[in-house]
């Protein structure tokens, strides 16, 4: 009788809730796992963040960070239905929603519902709306955090005003038709200088205005404005512009053929990133425009003829199709232009390098974006 009593009670501590959740009071805390998470994240290892995402939210299915966590995961992996249904359980009417909800939430949303250019105009306002309560609190602060918070906080509306003046703008959605758009993208442009006048994605969006506008003046001069709040700042500055808010100012200056400035920004992009693909495809670029400019005008351009830009420009090009194929680059279009302008190049008797040309040859002044390369950068790219 003894030992049938003591089978009873292991097996009913075994079942017993209070002994599990004793248990789980042992192993990390939601904390650690919440850490542990966000590191796997910024290491875009999110299959293994999903794991102790999941674990979360076993113990705290109301987590918020959590849940914005799953929503950022699921959407990385590819589960747009999945990360907008996680999304979407941080927002009203959801009873566990947050009050106010994560302005980040209605950013990705916006960014989800690009098929409902309306509701991700809401998105973003609602975004705009909850950061410019969360500025007010900031302006007040003195310490130093909070001002960086603050700085943070003001680059971000300015991005939500931005990505509005695009949808504005994007010529598939029917709203670039209405009588309003221009109107509606010079308040929302000024709204955001207004949060930060010098802000260079703001001063590029404006200057993008000003193109369609067909006022190429008042664009270059805008440009000039946003290049000069940072050309000057080292490529390891916290206040650089991320490297697609560069390629996006190299796109304007080409379209105003401003050659020079778009090979200096690109030079400092390839000193981050020898290995972006859409910087090789504009350094390509930006040298065939300047070889067909030489050659209609019979001279040269920076001391460089007709046929060294050219040949600058198929070796660029060449590098580019090379790492577009590697890497399994998703942007068919910039691969279709680069094999067309390639084409144009072979007719023209303009053949790339030989591989085993040492790359000095016809750097033309970019050793320093070589040396760097050379050094270590190849490596750690790797």
């Amino acid at each position: 009788m003894g030992r049938t009593r003591t089978k009873k009670k292991a097996a009913s501590k075994a079942t017993d809730p209070p002994i599990l959740h004793t248990c789980s009071q042992n192993g990390p805390s939601v904390s650690a796992l919440l850490e542990k998470a966000q590191s796997l994240i910024v290491q875009c290892d999110y299959d293994l963040a999903l794991r102790f995402i999941r674990r979360i939210l076993e113990q705290e299915p109301s987590n918020a960070e959590a849940k914005e966590m799953l929503g950022v995961s699921l959407l990385e992996t590819g589960e747009i239905d999945q990360a907008r249904e996680a999304f979407l359980s941080l927002l009203p009417p959801n009873p566990d929603a947050p009050t106010p909800p994560p302005p980040s939430v209605h950013l990705y949303l916006a960014q989800l519902n690009d098929g409902d250019p309306r509701l991700a105009l809401q998105h973003f306002q609602a975004a705009v709306d909850i950061l410019s309560v969360q500025l007010k609190g900031k302006e007040r602060a003195t310490d130093e955090s909070s001002k960086n918070d603050e700085a943070e906080v003001r680059s971000t509306i300015v991005r939500a005003f931005v990505g509005q003046v695009e949808i504005w703008m994007d010529p598939s959605y029917d709203l670039c038709f209405e009588p309003d758009a221009d109107k509606t993208c010079e308040r929302l442009i000024a709204q955001a200088l207004q949060v930060d006048p010098n802000n260079p994605e703001a001063l590029q969006t404006l200057a993008s205005v000003r193109m369609s506008q067909q006022r190429p003046d008042d664009a270059k001069e805008c440009l000039e404005r946003a290049w000069a709040t940072w050309k000057d700042l080292d490529l390891d500055d916290p206040r650089l512009p991320p490297i697609p808010t560069r390629l996006a100012l190299v796109r304007l200056f080409l379209e105003l053929s401003l050659y020079t400035p778009a090979l200096l920004v690109l030079q400092g992009v390839m000193s981050s990133d020898d290995q972006e693909v859409e910087a090789w495809y504009l350094e390509g670029w930006c040298f065939f425009l300047m070889s067909e400019q030489a050659r209609e005008m019979g001279g040269t351009i920076d001391d460089l003829t007709w046929q060294e830009l050219a040949k600058d420009a198929r070796d660029c090009l060449e590098t580019c199709k090379t790492l577009h194929t590697n890497q399994q680059h998703p942007d068919t279009p910039l691969l279709e232009h680069v094999t067309e302008l390639i084409s144009k190049l072979d007719a023209l008797g303009v053949t790339p390098s030989p591989m085993d040309a040492p790359d000095n040859e016809g750097d033309d002044g970019w050793e320093d974006a070589d040396d760097s390369s050379d050094s270590d950068g190849d490596v750690e790219m790797q």
